[in-house]
């Protein structure tokens, strides 16, 4: 019989973490770069020594138990703190060293995040950067990530948010010279109802409504989509309309070069909402070096702007 007593290995410890997180062995493996066997014997060992199942394990899938469930959710805040004092350990006052992993959605990274990160590993090119994109807002902690960028939902109370990118973004509606020319401009949002539609499907499955708004007027379209994508899909779409297939709603920052050049064209621009941009949001329990270099980095931009 195991002696429970015992602490069971940090390096036990980690390889659970990093199993939960990545839902498998074979992807944990990969992570750790050990082999999948490596893993698989050091969650038994673990499970040994505490005498209870961690995972329940099929031929096709592996679960959490509700013990391994509970474990994760304690250990995710106290592993991240070990890491952020290593991380500060192995910093020096001039030379910034470790990891930095984000939480982002799709819509930061066309033109927004993308050229802030190169920046910013151009200056500490010592900092590891690891990227998660996907459109749900997730618990940063339990999901192993130093800091998420989300637009406007609700933060945790430990949570702090500071501005990354621009103040203010606004979603346009726009249509190529070629799909105009075999249809008619709409002179209200609700002559979109009439067009073909290239829409964005999230990945919780929601169509979510076009809005528009002028003045004190906020009208939503839910129109027609003759053309379907995922998020994970903006310039395809972007390329169909400018292929002439239908009208786009999307983000203005990604219509203006279009706009521009004339490929596309503006349409009901005195409708287009406006909305805040972009936030940086972090745990104000602990603040890793790397991330600390990240938000300092990220108010200098800011200044400068």
């Amino acid at each position: 019989m195991p002696n429970n007593h015992d602490l069971a290995p940090l390096h036990d410890i980690a390889f659970f973490q990093a199993v939960a997180d990545a839902g498998g062995f074979r992807a944990a493996a990969k992570r750790l770069n050990v082999s999948p066997s490596t893993v698989s014997e050091t969650i038994s060992r673990l499970e040994r020594h505490l005498n209870v199942p961690l995972f329940t394990r099929t031929t096709r899938s592996l679960r959490l138990t509700e013990t391994g469930r509970a474990l994760v959710e304690r250990l995710s805040p106290l592993l991240n703190e070990a890491r952020a004092a290593l991380d500060d350990a192995a910093s020096s006052r001039n030379q910034i060293r470790g990891s930095l992993k984000l939480n982002v959605p799709m819509a930061v990274m066309i033109d927004i995040l993308p050229p802030l990160l190169d920046a910013f590993m151009t200056r500490h090119p010592d900092v590891r950067v690891e990227v998660m994109v996907e459109d749900r807002l997730i618990d940063i902690t339990a999901a192993d990530c130093d800091a998420g960028i989300r637009y406007g939902e609700h933060l945790a109370k430990d949570m702090i948010a500071v501005p990354i990118g621009p103040r203010w973004q606004a979603i346009g509606l726009a249509a190529s010279p070629a799909y105009l020319a075999q249809h008619p401009a709409p002179q209200h949002p609700q002559d979109i109802l009439q067009h073909d539609c290239i829409r964005t499907r999230f990945a919780n499955g929601a169509l979510t409504s076009w809005e528009f708004e002028k003045g004190d007027e906020l009208i939503k379209i839910d129109p027609m989509a003759k053309l379907v994508m995922t998020t994970g899909s903006v310039a395809a779409n972007i390329d169909l309309a400018l292929a002439g297939h239908g009208l786009i709603h999307t983000f203005r920052n990604w219509l203006d070069p279009h706009i521009a050049s004339g490929a596309l064209v503006a349409l009901l621009p005195d409708w287009w909402p406006s909305f805040s941009g972009p936030q940086l949001y972090y745990s104000s329990r602990f603040v890793p070096a790397p991330l600390r270099a990240f938000i300092d980095f990220i108010a200098e931009k800011r200044e400068r702007a």
